[in-house]
């Protein structure tokens, strides 16, 4: 089982900046390797929506509406997946969720897990 652990969220004035983190780990024993990483959203009443993904490799992949504000980043060593927020708007209210691809040592498949969630409020 991976465990994954989120941070960061707050309230932030319109045009300001958030960083968010999300820290996978599993149980003593579990061995595992992560592929794509990424983080979703949801406002209230609304859908989850993706915000921003990255591969093992690098590749990113950003949602239109965040395009030249967000940043994805990993650190594979400490397998945790990063959100930097710049110049927020208010629209971007919502409770943020990263999500891991895992592939355990003993399985070819991968398996996704998703982190509890962080609030981000957007608000002057």
């Amino acid at each position: 089982q991976v465990r994954l652990v989120e941070s960061g969220g707050g309230l932030v004035q319109p045009g300001g900046s958030l960083r968010l983190s999300c820290g996978a780990s599993a149980g003593s024993g579990s061995i595992f390797s992560i592929n794509a990483m990424g983080w979703y959203r949801q406002a209230p009443g609304k859908e989850r929506e993706l915000v921003a993904t990255i591969t093992s490799g690098g590749s990113t992949n950003y949602a239109n509406s965040v395009k030249g504000r967000f940043t994805i980043s990993r650190d594979n060593a400490k397998n945790t997946v990063y959100l930097q927020m710049n110049s927020l708007k208010p629209e971007g209210t919502a409770v943020y969720y990263c999500k891991v691809a895992v592939r355990p040592s003993y399985s070819a498949n991968l398996y996704d897990y998703w982190g509890q969630g962080t609030q981000v409020t957007v608000s002057s």
